[in-house]
């Protein structure tokens, strides 16, 4: 049985579903970003408990099945982006498509008629987020970052920054601080 939860798109996220799983002694066989795999489909009480610990938590079980593709669509941009560095190389869409074995134009359209925002515009402020992270982080150059984000130049980059936060890059690297930075599961909310 698979049950796929919103809200949950970090590793944090996955240990704490973990934890709430065995705290409600619920065996399960993998938790993944968006998703959980149980051996069995719990009782109904177990079950109750469940989605009121994780809702407690900041999470929901989706039962509709729309918007547990968007949770999922979510969940991989989220690891596209900010951990999966050779999945970079290839195209966001064929990506998508791969994982969730779905047309990339269906996807598409039911994220931009549940979200309001288009896929792309969601992959923009992604890695504009990731930028953000990188720059604060001052391990990098802007031209490593660029290369990093998958820009073709650091102007690209530069452009849809400022485009996005209102600034250039060079003035988040000085106020970074005091400007912090978005949870990636409210990006584009």
């Amino acid at each position: 049985m698979i049950l796929f939860i919103k809200n949950m798109v970090c590793n944090r996220c996955i240990m704490t579903v973990e934890q709430q799983l065995s705290a409600f002694s619920i065996p399960f066989k993998k938790v993944g970003l968006g998703e959980i795999e149980l051996d069995e489909a719990p009782s109904e009480e177990r079950f109750i408990q469940l989605k009121q610990g994780l809702n407690l938590l900041g999470f929901e079980i989706l039962d509709d099945r729309k918007t547990s593709i968007v949770s999922q669509i979510k969940a991989c941009i989220i690891k596209y982006i900010h951990w999966d560095d050779d999945s970079m190389n290839k195209k966001l869409s064929v990506h998508l498509s791969e994982i969730l074995h779905m047309d990339y134009n269906y996807l598409s359209a039911l994220f931009s008629s549940i979200e309001s925002i288009t896929i792309e515009k969601y992959v923009i402020l992604q890695r504009i987020e990731r930028a953000k992270e990188l720059i604060a982080y001052n391990e990098l150059n802007l031209n490593e970052i660029a290369y990093k984000l998958s820009y073709s130049s650091v102007q690209h980059l530069s452009q849809q920054f400022k485009k996005v936060t209102g600034i250039t890059p060079s003035e988040y690297k000085q106020s970074a601080k005091q400007l912090g930075r978005q949870p990636l599961d409210e990006l584009g909310v």
